[in-house]
């Protein structure tokens, strides 16, 4: 928002090219070194002295809008600095919750493959000390095993 309010106020500076100077009561125009009077040149009018007066006066005010100008591009660079910050904070903090939620997601995988282990060595072991395992039902179970044994080295690895 103040971005676009400094935008309105140096493009309304850069259009009023005449500087407005009031001298004894009267609003006089001045552009590129001539005065004007309600829409009128007076500028051979004025004597010497006056005409100086208000010249100076017209320098001093484009001087001092050029200062204004200048310190509001100055103040539009440091604001858009300030938002490639924020947005570069935001990305990285994207990144780092990005890698938090990977970490999480690696260690329930890890979890729920020791469960996995560990449920079907129990399962295996019960059934084997009840007997009621054959031989090509034990070697299922033990392949089973081996695989879960792998995959819980797996989860391991990427953690």
């Amino acid at each position: 928002m103040k971005f676009y309010i400094t935008i309105l106020f140096v493009t309304l500076s850069l259009v009023s090219f005449a500087q407005k100077i009031e001298k004894d009561g009267t609003v006089y125009e001045v552009k590129k070194e001539r005065i004007f009077l309600n829409g009128e040149d007076v500028t051979e009018i004025l004597n010497s002295e006056k005409r100086s007066t208000i010249l100076r006066e017209a320098t001093m005010i484009s001087n001092t809008m050029k200062i204004e100008e200048k310190a509001n591009k100055k103040l539009e660079k440091a604001n858009k600095k300030l938002e490639k910050e924020i947005k570069k904070a935001g990305k990285k903090q994207k990144r780092a919750e990005k890698a938090l939620q990977k970490e999480q997601k690696l260690k329930a995988n890890y979890k729920k493959a020791q469960d996995k282990l560990a449920k079907a060595e129990k399962k295996y072991g019960r059934l084997k000390n009840k007997g009621k395992l054959s031989p090509v039902d034990e070697n299922k179970w033990l392949k089973k095993i081996e695989k879960l044994t792998e995959k819980v080295e797996k989860t391991k690895r990427k953690l």
